[in-house]
């Protein structure tokens, strides 16, 4: 086998990616990514404004980009996407697992509906959606990516999140079940798990609080202290995770966890 060079390692041409919640924060980081990287990106998102938007900063690149509607924690829409990407591209190649949700409520206050409705999304739909684009990659014949992006709450639990802690375990452990049903399809299967990140949402409360982001979260997270590289995460350094994990860089790389927290957890 010949050698790659490390241009062609990381060259996603030719490839379609799913990239589910990827109107915003992570997930557009990571759909950004890819896109540049050359994948066609399926820009998935419940807020579908916000998928156009994402899509077109991907095309505005010289990327590749699809929005698409969906709701991620419905069986009918993770079936109906992945086999609209086949018979639309005739491949699918990488799924990301990005849309989730969280709450905080406490574990005596915790209802059935507070814990189903959390579980469906973050991990019951990321399930189904994994089967599904499964499915979809192996009739196509050319392997696949799949990655799901967990928390530190999966390692770290939150006061408060009993069911959020117990949705992100699960999802890693998913990535080693998965990654073990489906290699003999060539299909290698990881998760991520950021650790605290600037998003939109976080830079809307830091400004409310008058502060910036990165001091918000140290705020509430323990102090500067807790951050060996004195700075929080952005989007991109889980997106720069990611592309590693769907390129060629990881051809040998499956079921595996990867905690991405800048040091977070060593404090």
């Amino acid at each position: 086998m010949s050698r790659l060079t490390v241009a062609q390692l990381v060259d996603l041409s030719g490839q379609v990616a799913i990239v589910t919640g990827a109107g915003n924060g992570i997930g557009q980081g990571i759909a950004l990514r890819l896109g540049e990287a050359g994948a066609t990106i399926i820009v998935m998102d419940i807020d579908f404004p916000a998928a156009r938007r994402t899509a077109d900063a991907i095309v505005a690149a010289g990327g590749k980009a699809q929005a698409m509607l969906a709701d991620a924690s419905s069986t009918d829409d993770a079936r109906k996407v992945c086999e609209t990407v086949l018979e639309h591209y005739g491949r699918l190649d990488i799924l990301i697992n990005n849309a989730g949700i969280y709450s905080a409520i406490s574990l005596l206050e915790m209802t059935p509906e507070d814990w189903d409705k959390l579980h469906d999304l973050d991990l019951r739909g990321l399930f189904f959606f994994s089967q599904a684009a499964a499915r979809v990659m192996i009739k196509a014949s050319n392997g696949g990516r799949i990655v799901h992006i967990a928390s530190l709450a999966s390692i770290h639990p939150v006061n408060g999140m009993p069911h959020y802690d117990s949705a992100k375990a699960g999802v890693n452990v998913l990535a080693k079940s998965m990654a073990l049903a489906l290699a003999d399809h060539k299909i290698l299967v990881n998760a991520i798990i950021p650790g605290t990140i600037v998003t939109p949402g976080i830079e809307a409360l830091a400004a409310e609080k008058g502060v910036g982001p990165d001091q918000y979260l140290f705020d509430i997270c323990g102090g500067e202290q807790r951050f060996p590289l004195h700075r929080c995460g952005r989007p991109d350094d889980i997106a720069r995770a990611t592309l590693f994990l769907v390129s060629g860089l990881a051809d040998y790389v499956s079921g595996t966890t990867t905690v991405v927290d800048g040091g977070y957890l060593l404090t």
